[in-house]
C-alpha cells in the first residue's frame, strides 16, 4: 500500500509517468503476494500476468476485468518507463490510478482470508 500512496503523490503533483509506474508496482507485489497463495510466484513481469490469470481469472476466484487491469497497468508502466515517447497523459494516468486502486481492494479481500488473528 505504501507504493499507492507514493502514486498518487506523484499523480497529484502531475509526475503521471512515474505515478502509473508505481500504481503497477503496488499491484505488482499484490500479485506476488497471491501468486504465493498457490505455491507460485512468477520470475517476469509478464509472468505475473499470466500467472494471474491461470490461477485467479480462470478458476473464478477474480472476475475478468482485475486479470485486464493488471495487464493494462503493466502496458502502461513499460510506456511510461521505457518508450522515447509516452502517452500518459492526466487521462491515462487516472485511469490506471483507478484500476490499480480497484485491483488492490480485490486483492487485499482475497488476502485476508489468509490471514490468521492471534
Amino acid at each position: 500500500m505504501q507504493k499507492m500512496a507514493v502514486a498518487e503523490k506523484l499523480y497529484n503533483s502531475k509526475d503521471y509517468e512515474d505515478a502509473v509506474s508505481r500504481a503497477y508496482y503496488a499491484a505488482y507485489h499484490a500479485t506476488q503476494a497471491l501468486l504465493l497463495t498457490e505455491g507460485e510466484q512468477a520470475k517476469t513481469h509478464k509472468g505475473a500476468v499470466t500467472l494471474f490469470g491461470l490461477f485467479f481469472v480462470k478458476t473464478g476466484k477474480f472476475k475478468k476485468n482485475i486479470g485486464k487491469y493488471l495487464a493494462n497497468l503493466k502496458d502502461d508502466r513499460e510506456s511510461g518507463d521505457y518508450e522515447v515517447f509516452s502517452y500518459i497523459d492526466e487521462e491515462t494516468a487516472k485511469i490506471a490510478m483507478n484500476e490499480a486502486k480497484e485491483f488492490l481492494k480485490e486483492a487485499q479481500l482475497y488476502l485476508k482470508t489468509f490471514i490468521v488473528e492471534k
